[in-house]
């Protein structure tokens, strides 16, 4: 069987997990937008505000041991020891139950103090329901990250996705039951929180699928390959000794070693990826309050929260693509740092930083260009379309960061991005006593635009200096610029001609339907022009594109067509 390069391989993973992201994430929307359609932006603040709590709780449950088992695998079977890869994520399924089941009873628990906190009584039923999620969603991740540093991404995938699925139909019948029995709004919300409980378990029951198959699978080869691997073993073991103990293999670690081991590298990838959950949290408990100082009510504070939050699922479409991308690259770094050295390192971290500040930009500046007919065709109306422009520009910030994170983590850099997330997040909540009380939800919206970008720039700085990138200016600025700004022209070039063909023919396109015949069309010409010129000015390169499955060699003969590949 032909071997794939590390490159293609890192790439057909990344299209597989970029796949099921954007999958997941439009799943997602179906879920969000109906809860406000349905519900309204006052049951749509609650949500909101109970959410960014569940997920920080669950980046402290769940994001540092499924990092640190990715790691730690992909090293194990790059030096001839999967026995201990397998050890690893036995272990790390045990810390993570418990970790889980101790974390849901203090939020089930502390639900009434976390509401005083946040200064509103109404989330409390939210809370708990959202707690019984961290039963299932630890150990399910723990499971992805094994998969991960195996660099096998499907089980990543469908799980992605079928989580999502059933907890977007549990959250819509809940929806649904619960307004017909004229339940309250709080106990609407906690009804959708239930959605991500359901969605937990499900994940968790299709990782358990892939783990018993994988098992069968490894049982059926075990005995084929135990003898030559004996044999294999006591040659090593022979060439071992004869040139010296600096060449032993690594001693077996006993259980307690492999878990001292795995929390002192989970603790602080935990604390790195906490920005984006962080940085919502700080949304949380301070931009209600400010907009309450302002003269609104409690109930009038939750929805001008819940306008404030319709850009998230738009902006989160492109900071899930980067945070599911990014358990690609901590396997993929620790194995070039043992085989490929130095200048592996530095290409795969060149090539990512690359790709997702393209993907940043690109967001930022299509959300921008098309916020009036996007939130019209999502939500109805143009409420909030000020702030939906300001935190577009959160995209570009938060993917690069983001992906530098998850490249310095692979290095064995996993304080730094802590570091980072504490400076941004507390900058954000700075910005935000500045600039909620003279610009309202807008306000909060730049605020975290800026705060994004501080993380990025400290994040890149110093992976910069770590793997001696020195990136070309052109390749940087000049070259993105130039395709961001012709992207822009058209994608408003052509929601301008819809708008005024629509006008002629006597269609508003203030219209729900007109609004999103007008963004969608708005979206594909700005994408086929980004992907032109991309293409043109070598951003974007015939191999790169060629190691996307399926599509990408189909993409690649068009572009050549075009004369536009180089």
């Amino acid at each position: 069987m032909k071997q794939l390069s590390t490159g293609s391989r890192l790439l057909q993973g990344a299209f597989v997990l970029g796949l099921a992201a954007i999958i997941s994430k439009i799943i997602g929307a179906f879920q969000k937008i109906p809860l406000q359609n349905l519900g309204g932006d006052g049951v749509f603040g609650i949500y909101n505000t109970v959410y960014p709590f569940y997920m920080l709780i669950i980046t402290i449950a769940a994001a540092g041991l499924p990092v640190a088992v990715s790691k730690f695998v992909a090293e194990q079977n790059a030096l001839g020891r999967p026995e201990e890869g397998r050890r690893v994520i036995r272990l790390s399924s045990m810390l993570l139950g418990g970790i889980g089941l101790a974390l849901a009873l203090l939020m089930y628990i502390g639900a009434p103090l976390i509401g005083n906190l946040i200064g509103n009584g109404s989330v409390v039923p939210s809370i708990r329901a959202a707690s019984m999620a961290l039963l299932f969603v630890p150990v399910m991740t723990g499971l992805r990250g094994y998969f991960q540093g195996l660099q096998q991404m499907v089980p990543t995938a469908v799980s992605q996705v079928v989580e999502q699925t059933v907890r977007v139909t549990v959250m819509i019948v809940l929806l649904l039951w619960l307004m017909g029995r004229d339940a309250s709004l709080e106990t609407i919300a906690a009804g959708a929180m239930i959605g991500s409980v359901a969605g937990g378990l499900a994940g968790l029951v299709t990782m358990l699928g892939y783990v018993y198959h994988h098992r069968r699978k490894n049982g059926e080869r075990l005995a084929v390959m135990k003898s030559t691997e004996a044999a294999g073993q006591m040659e090593k073991n022979k060439e071992h000794r004869s040139v010296g103990s600096s060449l032993l293999p690594e001693e077996r670690r006993s259980n307690g070693e492999w878990m001292r081991t795995l929390l002192i590298y989970a603790i602080p990838v935990c604390l790195g990826s906490l920005a984006v959950p962080l940085m919502n949290l700080v949304d949380t408990f301070t931009v209600p309050r400010l907009l309450r100082r302002e003269g609104l009510d409690e109930l009038q504070s939750m929805v001008s929260f819940g306008i404030y939050n319709r850009g998230f699922p738009l902006v989160q479409l492109v900071t899930m693509l980067a945070t599911s991308l990014s358990v690609l690259f901590i396997p993929a770094m620790a194995e070039a740092r043992l085989k490929g050295g130095p200048e592996a390192v530095r290409q795969q971290a060149g090539l990512a930083l690359r790709w997702f500040w393209l993907i940043g930009l690109a967001a930022c500046a299509g959300l921008a260009v098309l916020a009036e007919p996007i939130n019209r065709m999502l939500y109805g109306d143009a409420a909030g379309t000020e702030a939906l422009r300001y935190m577009a520009l959160t995209a570009a910030g938060s993917t690069v960061s983001i992906i530098a994170a998850a490249l310095l983590q692979g290095l064995g850099a996993v304080r730094a991005p802590a570091f980072s997330m504490l400076a941004a997040a507390g900058v954000k909540a700075l910005l935000n006593v500045m600039l909620v009380p003279a610009l309202g939800i807008s306000g909060a919206a730049l605020a975290g635009a800026v705060a994004y970008m501080l993380a990025a720039g400290l994040n890149v700085a110093l992976l910069a200096r770590l793997v001696a990138l020195r990136p070309a200016p052109g390749a940087v600025l000049a070259k993105p610029a130039l395709v961001i700004a012709a992207m822009s022209v058209a994608a408003a070039g052509t929601a301008w001609a819809a708008e005024a063909l629509l006008g002629g023919i006597g269609i508003a396109a203030d219209r729900r339907l007109a609004a999103m015949g007008v963004s969608l069309l708005g979206i594909a010409a700005g994408s086929a022009v980004f992907l032109l010129v991309a293409a043109r000015t070598g951003l974007l390169t015939a191999a790169e594109l060629a190691a996307v499955p399926k599509l990408g060699p189909l993409l690649a003969k068009l572009l050549r067509r075009l004369r536009v590949l180089r």
